[in-house]
């Protein structure tokens, strides 16, 4: 009897362990309770599909030694870039909903689970979708942003997020290759879906309206992207040692042909989460002039890499030519809004690098899922208003600056009170520690 009632428990301790491990699925399509509006997945379905590309010709940074004299002519090579691709799907798609990605340490590959559904076959409502580009940060991969790349194509866009080569988990290399290379990358990301979107035998043809296109970066992805929008970098940061080699950085020089070059008026708008540079003198109130798209930049107010005061929210002052805007996660650090929740497999020290794998994606202060769920809001927003011109959005972004000072005050009906001014598309008592500030070109 003892045997039978041992069995069955041991039986009970196994079923409810399998079933703890079900629901801990590493998840990125989470929504909590307490999700703005726009937080919400749209109408669309959403397939996905990984894409190989190669960028001929360009500048092999790794080949070039900073101690030995410059090399006549530079060396070059064919750059590989993966892209990952996630795209208005068609009605009642199903199949493989699995994303695998590596880990922080480059070497442990976790199953990510979403609503894509893999290689779905396409909307068949024969339109095409605004594009947006996603641009990881350094080190960093195409599945950092999952969350919101798959979010915001349910709501009738195609995503496309970068594998910067160097600059991945697994093929971390010289730092200066990410510095010359990161916008250098992006157009040509737009460039090749905008040719895909015209070839008849491609998945996405007629799919994606690469005219109408916008730029999200986290970190160096957002200092790709202030570059990219026109942001110059400084003569300061061209001659650091440390950077790209020998003045290879110089392409991306304020005023220089080639950078005056550089910006693409297919890009209608960006979005920087915490834009890695300002702090280090990247750029200046100068150079910043050149931003030429409105931005919204996305920042923790205790950002150590990127840094605050003297980073993010100093582009975001300077960029004086645009209108731009600030949302900032008070007490955040620079993993604000933009990294998926840690896998459950980052859980774990890793004596190379010397922290917890967790630490690379969490916040000491914020959850990962409610900053994913308000950045999802944020930037459905945003996109929403400059790729689609929708007015509907114009509400979600005309806000009382600090999300504590906003007043809920509702008639028995439903009906706003003259003082209600609450963050719109947040729940009652749901509009903390945030700050939504805006500048108009010219301020």
């Amino acid at each position: 009897m003892r045997t039978n009632i041992a069995s069955t428990l041991a039986i009970s301790v196994i079923l409810s362990l399998s079933g703890s491990i079900a629901l801990a699925e590493n998840r990125i399509d989470t929504q909590r309770p307490d999700a703005p509006d726009l937080a919400a997945y749209g109408d669309h379905a959403v397939g996905v599909r990984t894409l190989d590309m190669v960028n001929p010709d360009q500048i092999d940074i790794l080949k070039i030694d900073p101690a030995a004299a410059k090399p006549d002519p530079l060396p070059r090579y064919d750059r590989p870039l993966t892209v990952e691709v996630w795209y208005p799907a068609a009605q009642g798609s199903t199949g493989d909903t699995a994303l695998k990605a590596f880990l922080r340490d480059g070497k442990t590959e976790v199953s990510l689970q979403g609503k894509a559904v893999r290689d779905a076959d396409v909307a068949a409502d024969g339109k095409p979708y605004p594009l947006v580009l996603i641009s990881h940060g350094y080190p960093g991969n195409r599945f950092l942003l999952s969350h919101l790349a798959e979010n915001i194509a349910s709501k009738g866009y195609v995503v496309a997020s970068i594998d910067h080569t160097d600059s991945t988990y697994r093929t971390k290399a010289a730092f200066g290759s990410t510095l010359v290379n990161r916008s250098f990358d992006q157009l040509f990301v737009l460039d090749q879906i905008d040719k895909l979107s015209k070839d008849s035998g491609s998945f996405l043809n007629g799919m994606a309206d690469a005219d109408n296109t916008a730029l999200i970066g986290y970190s160096m992805g957002g200092y790709g992207a202030i570059i990219t929008a026109g942001g110059g970098v400084t003569q300061t940061s061209i001659d650091y040692p440390w950077g790209g080699p020998h003045g290879t950085l110089a392409v991306h020089k304020s005023g220089s042909d080639t950078h005056n070059a550089l910006p693409d008026p297919r890009i209608k708008t960006s979005v920087a989460f915490a834009p890695w540079g300002m702090n280090t003198a990247f750029w200046d109130a100068e150079t910043l002039k050149g931003v030429k798209i409105p931005m919204l930049f996305v920042a923790g107010s205790v950002d150590d890499v990127s840094g605050y005061d003297n980073g993010i929210r100093a582009i975001w002052k300077a960029a004086t030519s645009v209108d731009r805007s600030l949302l900032t996660f008070e007490n955040a650090n620079h993993n604000a809004a933009a990294p998926m929740p840690a896998p459950e497999e980052a859980n774990k020290f890793d004596k190379e690098l010397g922290f917890n794998l967790a630490d690379h994606y969490s916040d000491a202060v914020w959850d990962n899922a409610r900053m994913n769920n308000i950045a999802q809001h944020f930037v459905t927003a945003w996109i929403g208003k400059y790729l689609k011109s929708d007015a509907a959005m114009d509400p979600y972004l005309d806000l009382v600056p600090a999300s504590n000072d906003s007043v809920w005050a509702k008639e028995e009906d439903g009906k706003n009170k003259p003082e209600h001014n609450h963050w719109a598309g947040f729940q009652n008592r749901t509009a903390k520690g945030l700050r939504f500030e805006q500048l108009k070109a010219g301020e």
